[in-house]
């Protein structure tokens, strides 16, 4: 088999709007940047539910798909064959659906946390149904997780919850003490990311308005300002912040990385990737593949399935304001944007998967420019149950890249 320095794992939750309803299922995208030469095979679990977010235990072993189905499911890193499933119901069961272990944090080569109803569990890969409860994880839907340099601290972000409403809260473990810290802030932060030395985190904003004001489970894109936190976990205060006026192009966050310059974060709402400049916090730069509003009709069937699964999920007469806010948000698009976006560990590539669009791309940085675009195949081509007007999206969401380790003097 040829072998290539760089491998994109990328969840897939199927072509529907609400991708924590959706498939399950893994895409892996091989690629040299050498040649340009690239490879991909994409597949979905049957019987699990709602793919969220790929992982890869350190040894590069094997395969976690984090998803919202209550299931932890593992696969094998070249095949993408299940090697492993284990309902999480039989350790605790969740007050909602949506409250899954959708990301875990590897402890070391077998050994990993994650959240399981109202508290985080450790597992050990060799011995799944055995399991033992850290603590109660304090928050209402926890979600991103991280392990901060030191890897004394655990941070997680947390999502507004259907009954108990909105968010506003992160979390913090500390490993040593077993204490669990709970920062509330101004804003709900689903997603956060770890500082490249210090144990320092970030958490972006995701702002959403409930369905008939009170529906957490059936919310729109918010336009409203967007916020970046940048917080010390050892004492879950908040250092510094960016914000950004509700037209910069940042809303509805997916995967947050990280330079040693910049705070990187891609938008499945705006269709961007946001780079925020860590030395200032008042700085940013943008990549911005929005496919622009008239060319959205080049994609009749997603546009469909957008507008279809919106009147399903809130009554068109007493929710106008999440269709035109939303509509904003998009900048008039009715597909999605990009909900994968990782940097190589030399930090010289950054890779990017739109779920809308249905294509991967690869990006040198810093400079930004584009070095690949990939249109990856139709769902109907790996799902021959499909019709031909079926919503094309293979349902990109958040991703895991494995990349060659820097040589000696690189980043």
């Amino acid at each position: 088999m040829r072998e290539y320095p760089y491998a994109f794992h990328v969840a897939l939750d199927g072509n529907g709007l609400n991708g924590l309803e959706g498939r399950a299922g893994v895409c892996l995208f091989r690629y040299d940047p050498a040649t340009g030469d690239h490879s991909y095979k994409a597949t979905y679990f049957t019987g699990a539910s709602g793919g969220h977010a790929p992982s890869v235990d350190p040894s590069r072993r094997i395969g976690f798909l984090g998803n919202t189905g209550q299931h932890l499911l593992f696969y094998d890193l070249a095949t993408l064959e299940e090697v492993d499933r284990v309902s999480t119901l039989r350790f605790e069961v969740p007050d909602t659906t949506i409250k899954g272990s959708t990301h875990v944090v590897w402890l070391d080569d077998t050994q990993f946390v994650t959240a399981i109803g109202e508290h985080l569990w450790t597992f050990d890969v060799n011995r799944l149904t055995k399991a033992e409860v850290l603590a109660p994880h304090g928050l209402k839907v926890p979600h991103a997780m991280k392990q901060t340099a030191s890897g004394r601290y655990i941070v997680y972000g947390g999502m507004d919850h259907p009954v108990r409403g909105e968010a506003r809260e992160v979390g913090i473990l500390d490993t040593l003490s077993g204490e669990v810290r709970t920062v509330t802030l101004p804003t709900t932060c689903w997603h956060v990311v770890c500082h490249p030395v210090l144990d320092v985190f970030y958490a972006i904003s995701f702002r959403v308005h409930p369905a008939d004001r009170t529906d957490y489970a059936h919310w729109g894109m918010a336009w409203l300002r967007q916020y970046a936190f940048e917080i010390d976990a050892e004492h879950g205060q908040v250092l510094r912040h960016w914000v950004a006026d509700r037209d910069v192009p940042a809303h509805i966050n997916s995967d947050v990385t990280i330079s040693d310059t910049e705070l990187i974060f891609c938008t499945g709402g705006s269709h961007t990737v946001v780079l925020v400049d860590l030395e200032t916090m008042t700085r940013h730069r943008i990549i911005d593949e929005h496919p622009g509003s008239l060319e959205t009709w080049a994609y009749p069937r997603q546009s469909l399935t957008t507008v279809g699964e919106s009147l399903m999920r809130a009554n068109l007469a007493t929710n106008a304001n999440l269709f035109a806010e939303s509509f904003r948000v998009s900048r008039g698009s009715l597909i999605d944007g990009i909900y994968a976006s990782q940097l190589s560990a030399d930090q010289t590539l950054l890779f990017t998967a739109n779920r809308g669009q249905n294509h991967i791309s690869v990006y040198d940085y810093p400079s930004l420019e584009l070095r690949d675009r990939i249109v990856m195949p139709e769902l109907g081509e790996i799902d021959g149950s499909l019709s031909e007007w079926s919503d094309p999206r293979l349902g990109f969401h958040h991703s895991y890249l494995v990349s060659p380790e820097p040589q000696a003097g690189e980043h």
